[in-house]
C-alpha cells in the first residue's frame, strides 16, 4: 500500500525543523508540523493511519493519575482523527502498566485489537547488542458500532489467534514477556550451577500448557553443543523424565552441554513428531546456551518415531486428593497401560497396570487388567515378603494400608488364592476407581474398609487383631515435607506400637518409604530400631522407593539369604502361574 498523503507531528520545534531541512529536496510532499498529540488542530475523520514510533512509551512512563489522565486524552486525540475502519499503529516494549491500558481503552466495541511480537527486530538487535527485549506491533482498528469485542494475538509465526476475554489477553503478553526475560539469560549463561530451569508454553487463550520444557546445563562446558529431547506421550512420568534426579542423569549419557526435555502435556492431542517440532522451534532456539555457533543445527532427539499414544478414559475429583485421570498409555512395543495420575502430582503414577486384550466367547475383543503384572517395580519387593510369610503356611491374612488402584491386592490375590486381604482407604473414591477401572473385585477373600489408617490400626490393636503381615503403600498429600511415601503420622512411635501388636509372633511389616529428603532417612531408621528386633531393606537403582522389612524378631545374618531363597521359589511360582518374575 502507498500513502500518497504523510504528515509528522512532533512537539519540538528543532526536531520539526530538522526533518524539514532532511526532506525538502527528497521527499518534498512530506508535510511536518509542530504539535502537541494531545491536542491537535486537525480536523475529525482525517487519517486513515495513525503511526506511533514511541510517543505512548515517552507519554506514560508511570500509572499514576496525571498519566492517565494524559493518556486518556491522547487515545482520545487519535478516535477523533482515524477515519472509520482507520488504525491506531503502536510499536512498544508494552511494559505492564501500559499494555493494561491499551488493551482496557482499545478493547471496546468501537475497537479490533491485535498486538503481534516482532520477531525479527529482536533477532536484528540481539544479533548487534547481543541481547533484546520484546517488541510489540498494536493495532487498533477503528469500528465504530461492532456488537462483538474483537481481541486478536500473534506471539509466534503461526496466524493470530482468538482471545475471548481482555484479562486472558493482558496475562498471554505478560507471560510471553517472562519467558522471553528467562530466555535472554538462559542466553548469556550457563545455569549448571542452577540445577535446571524449567517453562511452561501456552497457546494462546487456553489455561492449560501444552508443553513443559526442562532446561539442563552440563557443568563446565562450552556451551557450543545443543539438542532438545522429545519425550514420547506416556514417558514423562518415568524416572529419567519425571524427576530431578533422572533428568540429571539423563544430561550426563547425552554428548551435549545444553539439553532441553520437552514433556508432551496429557491436555493436548499431537498428531507427528512433525508438528511438534514445528510448533517448538521458535522457543528451543531461544533456549540455545551462551557460545552455541550462528549456523548450528539443533538436533531433535526422541525414543521413537512416533509421538506415543495417551487415551484419557475417564476424569474425576476426589474431596481429599483432588482431581484425576485414568488413562491407556501405547509405548513403541505396543504394550498398553493403564494409569491413575492425580493432577497435583501429574508427573508421579498413584497405580498402574498392564492391559492385555482377550477374545470373549462372542468374538468380540475385550481390554482386561493383567493380574499377574506389577507395573510398579516397588510392589514385586513387597509381594516378596508376603511370600516369605506364606512359606509355612498354606493360608494367611494379610492388611495392606493404602488401596490405590488395587493392583498390589490384585496381584497378590492371584497368586496365593487362600490368601485374605483386609485393604485399608480414607478415601473411597479410590475404592470406586480400582473396581470400575482396574479390575479390583470385592469378596469373601478380599475386603476394604474406609477409613483413616492410623485410625484402623489403632482400634485393631486394642481389638487384639492379628495378621501375617501388614503393608503400607500409601502417599502423603503433604508436599511440604520431603517424604512422599507414607504421611509422617503413620511413623509415630503410637502408630508403630500398634503395627507391632497386630502382627503375629512371626509376622513382618513391610514399609514403602519415599524419602525425597534424604535426612529424614536416618531418623526413620533409628524409629524402626526402637520397635523391631530386624530390618531388611530392598532398592533398586533408578527407583525412588525403598522396601523395608520389619520383624517383630531377631532374624540374624541369615535373613537375607533367607529372601533370596524366597525369591528364587516364588519365581518358581511365578513361572508356572504365568506371571512376572521378581
Amino acid at each position: 500500500m502507498i500513502f500518497s498523503s504523510i504528515t509528522s507531528i512532533d512537539i519540538s520545534k528543532i526536531v520539526i525543523d530538522q526533518m524539514r531541512d532532511k526532506h525538502k529536496i527528497d521527499r518534498p510532499n512530506l508535510v511536518f508540523h509542530q504539535m502537541d498529540a494531545t491536542e491537535t488542530t486537525f480536523p475529525d475523520d482525517k487519517f486513515s493511519v495513525v503511526l506511533d514510533k514511541g510517543t505512548l512509551d515517552a507519554l506514560m512512563p508511570d500509572s499514576n493519575e496525571d498519566t492517565v489522565l494524559r493518556i486518556n486524552k491522547f487515545f482520545n486525540e487519535i478516535s477523533r482523527l482515524l477515519r472509520r475502519g482507520g488504525r491506531y499503529i503502536c510499536i512498544s516494549l508494552l511494559q505492564e502498566h501500559i499494555l493494561k491500558k491499551i488493551v482496557d481503552y482499545f478493547s471496546s466495541p468501537n475497537y479490533l485489537l491485535r498486538i503481534t511480537r516482532c520477531h525479527e527486530v529482536e533477532n536484528k538487535t540481539r544479533e548487534t547488542e547481543g541481547s533484546a527485549m520484546p517488541v510489540f506491533f498494536v493495532v487498533a482498528t477503528k469500528f465504530p458500532g461492532i456488537t462483538q469485542r474483537v481481541l486478536e494475538l500473534s506471539l509466534t509465526d503461526s496466524p493470530p489467534i482468538r482471545i475471548s476475554t481482555p484479562e486472558e489477553f493482558v496475562n498471554s503478553v505478560l507471560s510471553n514477556q517472562q519467558s522471553a526475560l528467562v530466555c535472554d539469560r538462559l542466553q548469556k549463561r550457563s545455569i549448571a550451577d542452577v540445577g535446571e530451569v524449567n517453562l511452561d508454553l501456552y497457546l494462546p487463550g487456553n489455561d492449560s500448557p501444552r508443553y513443559t520444557i526442562y532446561v539442563l546445563d552440563r557443568p563446565s562446558t562450552s556451551g557450543k553443543s545443543y539438542a532438545a529431547f522429545l519425550v514420547p506421550q506416556g514417558r514423562d512420568t518415568n524416572w529419567f523424565f519425571g524427576t530431578p534426579e533422572g533428568r540429571r542423569h539423563f544430561l550426563s549419557s547425552v554428548d551435549k552441554d545444553r539439553v532441553s526435555i520437552v514433556i508432551l502435556r496429557r491436555e493436548h492431542k499431537f498428531i507427528d513428531w512433525n508438528q511438534v517440532k514445528s510448533e517448538l522451534a521458535p522457543s528451543i532456539k531461544n533456549l540455545s546456551p551462551p557460545g552455541l555457533p550462528k549456523n548450528y543445527i539443533i538436533n531433535y532427539l526422541s525414543l521413537g518415531e512416533d509421538v506415543g499414544q495417551r487415551e484419557v478414559l475417564h476424569e474425576g475429583e476426589s474431596q481429599l486428593s483432588g482431581k484425576f485421570v485414568v488413562e491407556e498409555v501405547v509405548e513403541g512395543n505396543e504394550s498398553r497401560s493403564r494409569r491413575l495420575i492425580f493432577l497435583d502430582n501429574q508427573f508421579v503414577v498413584q497405580s498402574e497396570a498392564k492391559i492385555r486384550c482377550i477374545k470373549t466367547r462372542r468374538g468380540k475383543i475385550k481390554k482386561v487388567v493383567d493380574p499377574g503384572c506389577l507395573a510398579c517395580e516397588h510392589h514385586a519387593f513387597m509381594s516378596l515378603g508376603v511370600s516369605e510369610i506364606l512359606q509355612t503356611q498354606n493360608n494367611g491374612e494379610i492388611l495392606v494400608v493404602g488401596l490405590g488402584g488395587g493392583g498390589l491386592c490384585l496381584f497378590l490375590r492371584h497368586c496365593f488364592p487362600k490368601l485374605k486381604i483386609t485393604a485399608v482407604d480414607i478415601d473411597e473414591v479410590m475404592l470406586k476407581i480400582a473396581t470400575d477401572w482396574f479390575d479390583f473385585v470385592v469378596d469373601d477373600q478380599t475386603r476394604v474398609v474406609i477409613r483413616d489408617g492410623v485410625q484402623f490400626l489403632d482400634e485393631a490393636a486394642h481389638e487384639m487383631k492379628r495378621f501375617d503381615a501388614i503393608l503400607f503403600d500409601v502417599d502423603s498429600k503433604d508436599v511440604s515435607v520431603g517424604m512422599s511415601c507414607p504421611p509422617k503420622q503413620f511413623l509415630q512411635s503410637s502408630t508403630l506400637a500398634s503395627v507391632l501388636k497386630c502382627l503375629n509372633d512371626d509376622g513382618l511389616f513391610i514399609l514403602n518409604l519415599v524419602c525425597r529428603d534424604k535426612g529424614l532417612r536416618p531418623a526413620i531408621l533409628e524409629d524402626l530400631k526402637k520397635t523391631f528386633a530386624s530390618i531388611a531393606s530392598m532398592k533398586t537403582a533408578h527407583v525412588v522407593n525403598e522396601i523395608l522389612m520389619c520383624s517383630k524378631n531377631s532374624k540374624g545374618d541369615q535373613w537375607m539369604r533367607k529372601l533370596k531363597t524366597s525369591a528364587e521359589l516364588f519365581n518358581e511360582t511365578a513361572k508356572k502361574k504365568k506371571i512376572i518374575e521378581l
